[in-house]
């Protein structure tokens, strides 16, 4: 049982990689980037703001109205994205 519960994370963890990948590219543009640090059992996805985004002003409203907007939108289970440092 041990191992299909960490064949699911490693599936979400993956699901929620490609999604964050289709999102890049936007935040690139812009300067910034992000990286995908961790998806926990909860739900809860933590990534890291790079470049431009470091320091936004903007950066909440990226965090929330784009980016955990989008993936809980397209992966079943995401229930919070917070940005870590």
């Amino acid at each position: 049982m041990t191992a299909d519960v960490s064949t699911n994370e490693g599936n979400f963890f993956n699901e929620v990689s490609k999604v964050i990948e289709l999102i890049r590219p936007s935040i690139q543009l812009d300067g910034g980037d992000i990286e995908l640090v961790s998806v926990d059992k909860k739900g809860v996805v933590s990534i890291r703001f790079q470049g431009a985004c470091v320091g936004c002003p903007s950066v909440d409203m990226t965090l929330q109205g784009g980016i955990e907007a989008t993936l809980k939108e397209h992966v079943q289970g995401v229930s919070l994205v917070q940005a870590v440092e």
